[in-house]
């Protein structure tokens, strides 16, 4: 073979490996599992953290298996702003834990639903089940507040709107970022006798009480008979984008699918649940 021959033939053979190349490239791509991106906060047991110990992170890779999607996270601490900077700049497609009628997001079916409860310490007997029982005045009362916005959550509304203010101690829901758990330390405080009783969304006094060393009583609110407007029984959903209406849809169908494998991972992590049929009853 002459040289230029050689040389005529090596860049044909070049050509025809890298067509072949960009081919399985191409294909590799097209047949990609499509992403499932998810954001969460990387320190908030019950719910998620980075080990994926939290049943939100149980039930994404739940649902992105049975939906043949890649699961992937970005992480951000779910405090102020948290919607505006992931769900809402298009970095992540889902929120897993969001309350129907949320401004922020637009959710899926609810997959549970839980309430505030009342805390005690087992061994005090104390069996506190409503806002007006008269030893709330005295009692210090442990209650979760959200920065500069206390009164926000219902049963702190509760309690200020009978006059119940100066033994009520208050616990940041957020702590700080280098804080593990910081959400339990309300729980925390019942079992160490720091307060008296408290007052907590049922899935966190659900989970940190079966780990408390000390037997707590859970008691559910179901409602305030001097507020009926006044929500303590919410409805938990998917929250995806507002006009991400074809994921929701794939969502709500794999929510109703699934709801039987859900409510038992809810149940293992000691999530108090009730009864869709008895929200709809008490709200009739």
């Amino acid at each position: 073979m002459s040289s230029a021959t050689k040389h005529s033939v090596f860049p044909i053979r070049c050509a025809a490996l890298l067509a072949a190349l960009l081919l399985a490239v191409s294909a590799s791509i097209s047949h990609a599992a499509p992403l499932l991106r998810v954001c969460a906060d990387p320190n908030n047991l019950p719910y998620s953290n980075q080990q994926l110990q939290g049943f939100e992170n149980r039930m994404a890779e739940m649902i992105a298996s049975d939906l043949g999607m890649k699961l992937t996270y970005v992480w951000y601490p779910q405090r102020s702003g948290f919607f505006r900077k992931t769900l809402d700049s298009g970095v992540c497609d889902v929120v897993m834990g969001v309350p129907s009628g949320m401004d922020e997001a637009i959710a899926t079916r609810p997959y549970y639903f839980s309430s505030y409860a009342f805390l005690t310490r087992r061994d005090r007997h104390l069996q506190i089940a409503s806002f007006d029982d008269p030893r709330l005045r005295t009692l210090r009362i442990g209650v979760h507040i959200l920065g500069d916005q206390d009164d926000s959550l219902p049963p702190v509304h509760a309690l200020i709107s009978r006059g119940i203010v100066r033994n009520l101690v208050g616990y940041s829901i957020f702590g700080n970022l280098s804080e593990q758990n910081p959400a339990a330390d309300l729980v925390q405080a019942v079992a160490r006798k720091h307060v008296d009783v408290a007052v907590v969304w049922g899935p966190l006094a659900g989970y940190f009480a079966r780990q408390s060393k000390v037997p707590l009583e859970i008691t559910p609110i179901a409602a305030d008979p001097a507020h009926p407007a006044l929500p303590m029984i919410f409805g938990i959903g998917i929250g995806v984008r507002p006009g991400d209406l074809g994921l929701r849809r794939q969502l709500d169908a794999e929510v109703e699918r699934r709801r039987p494998q859900i409510r038992q991972l809810l149940a293992s992590y000691g999530i108090p649940q009730i009864s869709p049929l008895s929200v709809e009853q008490r709200g009739n």
